[in-house]
């Protein structure tokens, strides 16, 4: 029936005058159109008519088959060992200091002096720091660490210093710099105050210094609850060994332990010791000069670090035992390898 009716289409045709016209090829799926040998064109060769469909078969069973590669990530690295060889992978600047020891394991107590680990409540120290030409020969702690900043650091340094520009413009931010600087001036004096108020014999309520400086001194006043028996503050502290000196905020007990105490002051929550960056490095490098510095006869394994708010908030007191610093010390010991190898 469909071959007689495809005939009379084509007979139609060929009255209207659009036989000259070719008609696309159509492949109907019936028996009785199946025997009709029937082409308005001329039979063309299949490109794919040469191909040993029988050699493939087995290949295209196998792939219309299974919905997953054969391949696997670890048989494509095999490969790709083989064809290009092993991938070396480069070490970042963390790694590459955790990977390291120090070329000269310096002690951070000094051993000599033992017998006065933990010392006696005794003066309290204040050594100014000796300015002139012989100052500029042993660099400080600060300077150090700011010599040998890793590349990442030195990465989110800029960029925040670039936001600051973009927000407040080149004097603005240099005012924003120098209040920062100001205000964390007033406000270790106040702690100053603060703590020698007993020996002065003043009340420690009127020691608050500057206005600006009252929410820093309100957010720590719970941390100053537990610090007693102070024995340096504001303090230079120098290694003669390992060259390089500091300037230690404060040496007191926190809760009963001997620490050395770095105030730090902060615009944002910093909960977590990470958030202090390079300031553990810091507590270590005081307290080995302090260990090491004759003018002190008393060795100090602890270390604290406590961050003030100026809104009011609770400080974050973040404490550094005797192995923990000991920790830091040793990267405080890379750094400064890092800078001699500078000069």
């Amino acid at each position: 029936m469909y071959g007689y009716q495809l005939l009379r289409f084509g007979k139609h045709l060929t009255s209207t005058g659009f036989a000259s016209r070719r008609i696309p090829q159509c492949v109907y799926h019936s028996q009785n159109f199946s025997t009709l040998n029937f082409s308005l064109s001329p039979k063309r060769n299949s490109p794919y008519s040469s191909v040993d469909s029988e050699r493939y078969s087995s290949l295209i069973k196998s792939v219309v088959k299974s919905r997953v590669s054969s391949q696997t990530p670890e048989s494509l690295d095999v490969e790709n060992d083989h064809i290009y060889g092993p991938v070396v992978k480069s070490q970042t600047q963390v790694q590459k200091h955790e990977s390291r020891e120090p070329k000269v394991i310096w002690p951070l107590i000094n051993c000599e002096r033992a017998d006065t680990f933990e010392g006696d409540v005794g003066p309290l120290t204040r050594i100014p720091l000796e300015r002139g030409p012989r100052r500029s020969l042993v660099p400080s702690v600060t300077r150090i660490l700011q010599r040998t900043l890793s590349p990442e650091q030195l990465f989110y340094l800029e960029r925040w210093k670039k936001r600051m520009i973009a927000d407040l413009g080149e004097e603005g931010f240099k005012e924003y710099s120098e209040c920062l600087f100001r205000n964390g001036h007033l406000f270790h004096n106040a702690v100053e105050d603060i703590l020698t108020a007993e020996k002065k014999d003043t009340d420690p309520s009127d020691a608050f210094g500057s206005p600006e400086v009252e929410g820093f001194v309100d957010s720590i006043s719970h941390i100053l609850e537990d610090v007693s028996g102070v024995r340096a503050i504001e303090s230079t502290v120098q290694h003669g060994s390992l060259n390089y000196l500091g300037i230690v905020d404060c040496v007191a007990r926190y809760r009963g332990v001997l620490c050395v105490i770095e105030w730090k002051t902060s615009e944002r929550p910093k909960p977590y010791l990470s958030n202090t960056y390079d300031n553990p490095l810091q507590v270590a490098a005081y307290a080995g000069a302090l260990n090491n510095d004759d003018n002190y006869n008393y060795q100090v394994e602890n270390g604290l670090i406590v961050v003030a708010y100026k809104d009011g908030s609770p400080a974050h007191v973040h404490q550094l035992g005797s192995e923990l610093l000991l920790e830091f010390w040793q990267k405080w010991l890379l750094r400064l390898e890092d800078f001699v190898e500078q000069k």
